[in-house]
């Protein structure tokens, strides 16, 4: 059940613009799936689906599944980053990210991604993401790592 609905999923938000979590359960139940929301959203985290601009410019439900090519995922994250990012700057033992408008989902995702093991949370809004390290000495690392991506 839990993968046919997954599917259903990828399926949904290849086939039409899904920007909400609500609009996936719409989906699926419309499907004859009967989920809650915070089933959707555990499927959302599982499949790592992220919000983004689509080749359309669309703001949606992207999956990495739909968006692979040739490049390493290393270099997807990057250019995601570096593509939706504004600046980086810290303070203490946190840095902040000013992102896009609508971006700052996705490149919060990269940052986990890339530099997951260097920070100790990370919190993403609209179009700002904080990250919470152990030092100041780790977000000025983090901090000068992630202008390198810049």
């Amino acid at each position: 059940m839990k993968s046919a609905r997954q599917e259903k999923i990828l399926e949904l938000i290849k086939n039409k613009v899904c920007l909400t979590q609500e609009d996936l359960q719409n989906g699926l139940e419309a499907l004859g799936f009967n989920v809650t929301q915070s089933t959707v959203s555990r499927d959302i985290r599982e499949l790592k689906l992220v919000k983004g601009r689509d080749e359309n410019g669309n703001y949606r439900y992207l999956s990495n599944l739909n968006t692979q090519n040739s490049q390493s995922s290393d270099a997807k994250y990057h250019n995601l980053f570096s593509g939706a990012v504004k600046t980086v700057k810290y303070s203490m033992n946190n840095v902040v990210i000013k992102c896009e408008n609508g971006m700052a989902s996705s490149a919060c995702v990269a940052v986990d991604e890339l530099y997951g093991d260097m920070m100790i949370g990370s919190l993403a809004g609209d179009d700002t993401i904080i990250i919470v390290t152990e030092s100041e000495a780790h977000s000025k690392q983090l901090t000068d790592s992630l202008r390198k991506l810049l």
